[in-house]
């Protein structure tokens, strides 16, 4: 089997990715509303920003972390609107710098940190290299909202296999998210990379079987495309109805994205 690379170093790579979208824009380019209702670009790298410094907190000091976190309100809409403000009170060119600022802090934090050790999250703790896969969740997610706001065709390598890898960790948050008991199965997984390569996961003979790009099953998790638009198929009724609430983040699942919505393409 050939050795993935360093998660640490596809999460930098995927950054500059989501940089590149934003790097040369201007005010007005800011100010673009993107398919999330009510948020500009600004927003969401605003949202990026917040998050990246809240997981170099938790790499590099996990006390200062949890007393952070401790603090949160029961809200979730308020504690994500009070993490933006002070990002988006500030003009495009230093929000920029500052989400800059916020990335390299994490990388320099996770590079002097074993990708097995456990640090503290929103959830629960996770091993730095899984906090890594979670930082690609975000940025694929909300870099899709600027392409699609930009009206971008977005292009993905084969490192989206950690995000599928996620996707695959946290394949009941669907479930919790709405209050919905997990269901006693295993779900097999069969997908193929951007490569053509094929990846499973999950039991071999599982009746509950997902399958198709991985780059769709990232679309689905991230709430960025609803089913319909997608070329992923859904074999036994329990693996069909995860293909309706299919999230691999915690926090309101909000309205999602509707069938026919971009006309262009899934990606």
């Amino acid at each position: 089997m050939t050795a993935q690379p360093d998660v640490y170093a596809q999460l930098t790579a995927e950054g500059q990715d989501v940089d590149r979208l934003v790097a040369d824009l201007d005010t007005a380019g800011w100010e673009r509303l993107t398919p999330a209702p009510g948020w500009t670009i600004a927003h969401q790298i605003a949202h990026l920003a917040a998050t990246f410094r809240m997981a170099e907190l938790a790499v590099s000091d996990p006390d200062a972390f949890t007393r952070l976190t401790s603090g949160l309100s029961a809200d979730f809409n308020t504690n994500v609107q009070h993490a933006l403000a002070g990002y988006l009170a500030e003009p495009p060119e230093v929000l920029l710098k500052r989400w800059r600022a916020e990335r390299a802090a994490v990388d320099e934090a996770l590079t002097a940190t074993p990708p097995g050790q456990l640090v503290p999250w929103l959830v629960r703790p996770l091993p730095a290299a899984v906090l890594a896969a979670a930082g690609m969740m975000e940025l694929f997610a909300h870099g899709q909202d600027i392409a699609d706001a930009l009206g971008v065709r977005r292009q993905y390598g084969d490192r989206i296999r950690h995000l599928v890898e996620f996707v695959v960790r946290t394949w009941d948050f669907g479930y919790q998210s709405r209050g919905l008991a997990v269901p006693d199965v295993q779900l097999r997984f069969e997908v193929t990379g951007p490569s053509g390569a094929s990846w499973t996961f999950g039991p071999a003979d599982s009746g509950e079987r997902i399958a198709g790009p991985a780059v769709d099953l990232c679309l689905l998790a991230t709430r960025r495309r609803h089913r319909d638009d997608l070329a992923l198929t859904a074999t036994g009724a329990e693996a069909d109805r995860w293909l309706d609430i299919a999230q691999a983040y915690r926090g309101p699942a909000g309205a999602g994205r509707q069938p026919g919505q971009f006309a262009g393409g899934t990606a």
